[in-house]
C-alpha cells in the first residue's frame, strides 16, 4: 500500500509538478529577444489573424478568450496583484503562459503512458523510464525561447496522436483509429504539423518489402488519416477569406547563410540522432521510415521556416525518443 502511495506521488512530482517549475522557470526567470517584445503586448496582435496564423483558429481563439478571462478576474478579484503581475509581463503573456503550461504539462502525461506501453529492456528500470521522460521534458522546455500560442498545443495533440497510433498497434481496436483521426482533425486547426501523425502512422504500419509484394492492407487506414487532414485543411482555407498567405516568407537562403540558423539545423540534426543512436535495430529502422515519410515537413520548414527557431523540429527529436523507447517487434525490420 505504501509503496503504491509513494509510486503516485513521485509520479505526480516527476511528471506533473518538476515539469510545470521547469516551464514557469523558462518563462519568468530569463528574457530572450523574442520574449523583449512579446511581454509588451496587451492583447492578441493583429497578425495572427491575416496572416498565415489565421488558419490555427484554435490557439487564436485561446489566446483572445483566455487573455479576456485572466483581465476579468484580476481586475475584478486580483486588482490588488496587478501591479506586480505586470511588472512580470503583460496580462497576454500571463495567458499565453497559462495555455502553453496547461498543454505541456498534459503532453507530460501523456509521454509518461508511451513509455509505459511496451518500454525496451532499458526502461523497465522505473529510474531510467523517468530519465529519459525528464530528457524529453528538457527539450520541450528549451524550445520555449521562442514563446508562441500554439507549438505546446500543437505537440500535445501530436504525442496523442503517437500514444494512440502505438495502442492500434497493440490492439488493433477501431476506437483508437477513430480516436487518432478526430486528433488530426483537431490538430490540423492548431497547426499543419498535424501532418506528421500520418507520417508517424504511415512508418509503422507501412512495410516496404510487402509493397513490393503489392499488398496494400494499410492503404485504408493511411487514406481515411489523410482525409481526416484534407479536409479541415482545405475548409480552413475556404473558410477564412482574410489576408492570409499559405507562407509568411521564403527563406531558403537565409537557412544556409545566417550563423544561427546553421547552428538552429545542427541543433535538430544532432537531436535527431541523439534518439536514433540510442535506438535498437528496429527503432532506427523506423526512425528512418518516419524521416522517409517526413519528407514534406521537411522541405517546407527548410524553405519557410527558419532553424533558428528550433521548435520546428521538436516533433521529429519526440518522436526519435519513442521510437527509441518503444519495443517494436523484429518484425519491423
Amino acid at each position: 500500500m505504501f509503496k503504491t502511495f509513494d509510486e503516485k506521488i513521485n509520479g505526480f512530482l516527476f511528471v506533473i509538478i518538476f515539469p510545470f517549475l521547469l516551464f514557469f522557470i523558462s518563462y519568468y526567470g530569463f528574457e530572450t529577444s523574442y520574449v523583449v517584445g512579446i511581454k509588451s503586448w496587451e492583447k492578441a496582435p493583429d497578425f495572427m489573424f491575416s496572416s498565415v496564423y489565421a488558419y490555427r483558429v484554435i490557439p487564436n481563439f485561446l489566446s483572445v478568450y483566455v487573455t479576456e478571462m485572466v483581465t476579468f478576474i484580476i481586475d475584478d478579484y486580483l486588482s490588488f496583484a496587478k501591479s506586480f503581475l505586470l511588472k512580470q509581463g503583460s496580462l497576454f503573456y500571463h495567458s499565453t503562459f497559462l495555455i502553453n503550461v496547461f498543454f505541456f504539462i498534459l503532453t507530460s502525461v501523456i509521454l509518461n503512458r508511451i513509455l509505459k506501453l511496451k518500454p525496451v529492456h532499458l526502461l523497465i528500470n522505473d529510474n531510467v523510464k523517468r530519465m529519459v521522460h525528464l530528457i524529453a521534458v528538457f527539450f520541450i522546455v528549451i524550445m520555449q525561447y521562442v514563446p508562441t500560442n500554439c507549438d505546446s498545443v500543437a505537440i500535445f495533440f501530436y504525442v496523442l496522436g503517437i500514444f494512440l497510433t502505438l495502442k492500434y498497434l497493440e490492439n488493433r481496436k477501431m476506437i483508437d483509429l477513430i480516436g487518432l483521426g478526430i486528433t488530426i482533425i483537431i490538430s490540423t486547426l492548431v497547426r499543419e504539423t498535424a501532418c506528421l501523425n500520418i507520417a508517424f502512422f504511415a512508418a509503422i504500419f507501412i512495410d516496404f518489402e510487402e509493397v513490393k509484394k503489392k499488398n496494400f492492407v494499410f492503404i485504408k487506414e493511411i487514406a481515411f488519416l489523410v482525409m481526416c487532414f484534407i479536409l479541415p485543411y482545405i475548409g480552413l482555407r475556404m473558410m477564412i477569406h482574410q489576408n492570409a498567405s499559405f507562407v509568411e516568407g521564403i527563406y531558403l537562403v537565409k537557412n544556409f547563410t545566417s550563423p544561427y540558423n546553421l547552428t538552429g539545423l545542427l541543433f535538430g540534426i544532432l537531436s535527431i540522432y541523439f534518439g536514433y543512436q540510442f535506438s535498437d535495430d528496429v527503432g532506427k529502422m523506423m526512425i528512418r521510415k518516419y524521416l522517409f515519410f517526413s519528407a514534406p515537413y521537411l522541405v517546407m520548414i527548410t524553405l519557410v521556416g527558419l532553424f533558428w527557431e528550433t521548435r520546428l523540429f521538436m516533433p521529429l527529436i519526440l518522436t526519435g525518443i519513442v521510437m527509441a523507447s518503444y519495443k517494436f517487434k523484429k518484425q519491423y525490420i
